[in-house]
């Protein structure tokens, strides 16, 4: 049975992975397509994502010949665009990112193979210490602090700073990602409501919640908001999420931050809402269309808003445990047993 590994992992994944079971054959394939991508993806991805990192290109014979015997195959992103189109063989695909969204562009999305994803097992912590970071940033004026230096001159009152302890904090999507978060801003002794697509009446609160509702009483929850953390997946129920109706229900001085998916706010909204003072600042790890261009000049122009390449995640300590549901699903897979993580192709994740 071969596994296809396309995703640059360490030398002691691959042992890892084969140790499993004696049936298997782990077929190295980090690098091979790194030329193919730069020709199919859009330069910004390709300078993104790729970069400079040395390959080991091979031929077309021999990436479809691997692709053609693969049954199951490891991948990340990006990824050549055809891959089930070329791997008749292919039953399983496990995506190494938490994100389902990453795969839309290719034929894997909505096909008949079976996709897992990383979902909720990522750098959530370092995730979470983005999002108290920037809130901690506009929360004592930080910004101002930028600009007095380009200028050589202090103006201490524009700093305005607020006590973060005892402000309420709207996580959306109290997932993996989400729930790290409220932990950490409730021990900053923040008051933490969040949401959920399916919330089930008896389900017990994360730790550090005060309360959890489903996604349909979120216009309610920003209401009674200091700070936004968006943390959902996208998905078509959550494109434009954060839109003109959210911005509306929102507090005047709200702090917005983003480490889920760009798509999730609407970025012309967003910007009304600037232009109309009703955002205290804005964080966005990730923006609308980061795979293939950089972002609005309008929002990477604004002194309120800070912007990152999709940062939030990158630690010196990595926790990232995406091979560890691989290998669990790996045995599942070989006994039989149902799979963890599979992407709902309705659901969007």
């Amino acid at each position: 049975m071969d596994i296809l590994v396309i995703v640059p992992v360490a030398d002691n994944v691959l042992t890892r992975i084969a140790s499993i079971d004696s049936r298997l054959t782990v077929v190295d394939g980090r690098g091979w397509f790194d030329g193919e991508m730069r020709d199919t993806w859009p330069e910004w991805t390709v300078h993104r994502y790729l970069g400079g990192r040395p390959g080991q290109e091979r031929s077309r014979e021999r990436r479809d010949g691997g692709l053609a015997r693969a049954e199951i195959i490891l991948g990340g992103f990006p990824f050549p665009l055809d891959l089930r189109a070329r791997a008749p063989r292919l039953r399983w695909f496990h995506q190494l990112p938490a994100g389902a969204s990453n795969l839309r562009r290719g034929d894997l999305w909505g096909s008949d193979v079976v996709v897992t994803t990383s979902r909720g097992l990522g750098n959530t912590r370092p995730m979470a210490e983005y999002v108290l970071a920037s809130l901690l940033h506009f929360a004592r004026g930080f910004p101002h602090a930028h600009r007095d230096r380009e200028r050589h001159r202090f103006d201490h009152r524009t700093y305005r700073p607020v006590l973060l302890e005892g402000k309420t904090v709207c996580v959306v999507g109290a997932g993996g990602i989400g729930q790290d978060v409220g932990r950490l801003c409730a021990g900053a002794g923040m008051r933490v409501l969040g949401t959920r697509h399916r919330v089930a009446p008896d389900a017990p609160l994360p730790p550090g919640f005060a309360r959890v509702e489903a996604a349909d009483r979120l216009h309610a929850l920003l209401s009674e908001s200091d700070c936004v953390a968006v943390c959902c997946q996208w998905t078509p129920e959550t494109t434009h999420l954060i839109g003109r109706e959210a911005f509306a229900a929102m507090k005047p001085g709200t702090i917005l931050v983003n480490v889920a998916r760009g798509e999730i706010i609407d970025e012309e909204a967003l910007i009304a809402a600037l232009a109309a003072g009703k955002l205290r600042g804005v964080a966005l790890d990730v923006y609308d269309g980061e795979f293939e261009r950089e972002p609005d000049r309008r929002l990477w122009d604004d002194e309120r808003v800070l912007i990152t390449p999709h940062v939030s995640g990158g630690t010196d300590v990595s926790r990232h445990r995406g091979l560890d549901i691989f290998c669990d699903n790996l045995r599942a897979y070989l006994g039989g047993r149902p799979l963890s993580n599979v992407v709902d192709w309705a659901r969007g994740y």
